[in-house]
This record gives C-alpha cells, structure tokens and sequence, in this order.
C-alpha cells in the first residue's frame, strides 16, 4: 500500500462521484474511505453501494470510516478512530484480507497497540493544521519518522496534507498520504491533474 489515501467529502453526491470517478480514473488512487459526516445514516448504505461499484471499476480498495457494521454489511474493509470501537473485533468480524486502519495521533504505543490486535496500517496526525479536524493538533513529521524504523506496517499520514507541502512528510517515512480537501475541493476538471502531481511525489 503506497500512495493517495482518497477521503470522500460532504458534497452533494452526484458531485461526488463524478469527482470520484475522475479521481479514480487517473489510476493513482491507493485507497478510497467513505466518510460522509453530513449524511443521515439511513442513506449511507445506499451511498456506499454507488461509491464500493466505482471502486471495483477501477479496482481500488474501499473502506468505512468509523462504522464497522457498515463495512461489515458490504464485505469492505474499515478504518476506525480510538473511539470507534476495537481493532480486534475488527479483525474477528471482517473478511480475511480486508483493510484495517487505526488512527493513532502522534502516539507509536498506540500504532504498536493497534497492530498488534491486527492493523493493517496505521494513521499519524494532524501533520499540519487542518480545517476538517482543527482540535486533531500538530503532530509534525518528526513521530513518522520514528514510526517508519519502529513498525512494520504502511504508515499513513493525515492533516493538511497538500501536494507543495507532503515531500517531507513522505520522505520522513508516509507511505499514504490521506486527503480530503487537495482533490475533492477542487472542481472535477482539476482533479486528475492533481491526482497525478500526487503520484509524481510517490514515484
């Protein structure tokens, strides 16, 4: 696992998968996760039908954020906070083989932790300040440097992650960087040209 960590956005659906689908098509998306805070959660499992058959499309791998239920209703794999719920009924109650991430904060105990009861990656942020999480803090590069010696697992990045400012943060040791606003903040004709700068940075 190496690469653009997609995160979807809150806007409107149809919008989002035509972005989705432009994103998608570059070829250089390593993982797409659904997380759609603004929608109830009785239209979610319609969403995640429409968005899991674009990504079988394009053969990239989806997961749930946060709701192990729904990643368990759709065979998909899930990342879940320190909040939502434990990495090893994850594990017990997913397919074999799915994708399952942690997030971290700055804490390498908690990354050991969470692989250990069987991650498959684990996130590390905010790298820098970011308007989705503005209480998720600063973390800096410096805990995903020790984190690329120490663990065996791909190492995720989160935060604020741009295409001018991620150099540092994937030479320190990220091998995803997860974005929200960098691509799906743009309009759809940006898109895969800033997908592709993405990837330059992963080459």
């Amino acid at each position: 696992m190496r690469g653009l960590y997609l995160i979807t956005n809150d806007d409107p659906l149809q919008l989002l998968l035509e972005k989705l689908d432009v994103a998608l098509a570059t070829g250089n998306i390593a993982i797409l996760q659904y997380r759609r805070k603004k929608v109830a959660r009785v239209a979610q499992p319609s969403e995640v039908q429409q968005i899991k058959a674009l990504c079988e499309t394009y053969q990239v791998p989806f997961v749930i954020n946060d709701d192990l239920a729904l990643a368990e209703q759709f065979g998909l794999g899930v990342h879940l906070g320190q909040s939502d719920g434990e990495i090893t009924d994850a594990a017990t109650r997913l397919s074999k083989g799915v994708i399952i991430g942690r997030t971290c904060l700055n804490s390498l105990e908690l990354a050991e932790k969470a692989i250990a009861e069987g991650a498959t990656y684990v996130a590390f942020g905010a790298v820098y300040a970011t308007s989705t999480k503005p209480e998720a803090g600063n973390v800096g590069i410096e805990v995903i440097q020790q984190a690329k010696q120490k663990l065996a697992v791909p190492i995720c990045a989160i935060g604020g992650l741009t295409v001018e400012n991620s150099q540092v943060v994937i030479e320190a040791g990220a091998s995803l960087c997860a974005v929200i606003s960098d691509i799906l903040g743009r309009s759809t004709a940006e898109i895969p040209a800033r997908v592709n700068a993405w990837a330059k940075l992963f080459a």
